[in-house]
């Protein structure tokens, strides 16, 4: 060990992990994306970790801050536990068999996917400014079922693959698919989360990718921030914080677009 908790990472550096890891959870909390800010953070502070190491680090931190925010928003919205939970039991399956696929993959081969994945993002939150306002369910309590159980697939498999956007996707897709307004698409889309982080935890416990030192100052940090976004979700909304989600993600594509560029 050096004079940080992992070798190699300096004080400075793990002091900046921790204010991402606030700041991650404060944004998953109101709009998800943490993973957007957390796993490229990750990959960059630790350049020699296995990929699945920082995966399997990243889970353990947005566990915890999902389950704080998710305490705090079930309270204020009613979540439609009916649909929601089967798509979460489904996802939670599919996360644990992506968790296994994550680590043959060349930790280089995934910055493009990242950067392609922020850029996606940013668009669609750019141009969705009315996104989640009304709550308008689109389908009978058997579709909407099915619909959120081919969510809880396709959303979990990648989950426990990839992760970073996740609860961003999940978002969207309750929102965009079901007709569910923000705070309850945001309700529904941190059950799902939380079951999937608990599949590709146990995966990535077991084959020995996460670094607990790590780990719990960043999940720590994670819960603080994501009180304090899901304080504010409920009390004022989503709109004021997409200025600050958009500099975010700005600022990540520029990182890795410069990094990618590098390289070739």
């Amino acid at each position: 060990m050096t004079d940080a908790l992992v070798p190699g990472l300096a004080p400075a550096s793990l002091a900046a992990l921790c204010a991402l890891a606030f700041f991650a959870g404060f944004v998953d909390s109101v709009i998800g994306g943490g993973g957007l800010i957390q796993v490229p953070a990750l990959l960059v502070f630790l350049p020699g970790a296995p990929v699945a190491t920082v995966f399997g680090t990243n889970k353990i931190v947005s566990l915890a801050g999902t389950s704080v925010a998710l305490a705090k928003i079930a309270r204020e919205v009613d979540v439609p536990w009916r649909s929601v939970l089967p798509a979460a039991i489904v996802a939670a399956v599919f996360a644990f068999l992506g968790a296994r696929a994550v680590s043959a993959i060349d930790p280089a081969l995934l910055k493009p996917v990242i950067l392609a994945l922020l850029v996606g993002v940013a668009i669609y939150t750019f141009f969705r400014k009315d996104l989640g306002a009304l709550h308008q369910p689109r389908f009978a309590a058997h579709h909407e079922l099915l619909v959120a159980v081919a969510v809880g697939i396709v959303l979990g498999f990648y989950e426990g693959f990839f992760g970073p956007g996740t609860g961003s996707f999940l978002i969207f897709a309750f929102v965009g698919l079901l007709g569910f307004n923000f705070l309850t698409a945001s309700a529904a889309a941190k059950v799902v989360n939380i079951t999937t982080n608990i599949a590709a935890i146990a995966w990535f416990a077991w084959s020995g990718h996460i670094l607990y030192v790590l780990a719990l100052p960043l999940a720590a940090c994670n819960v603080a921030g994501a009180w304090f976004g899901a304080k504010l979700a409920i009390s004022r909304g989503s709109a004021f914080l997409r200025g600050f989600f958009l500099v975010v993600l700005a600022a990540l594509i520029g990182r890795f677009a410069y990094d990618i560029l590098k390289a070739s």
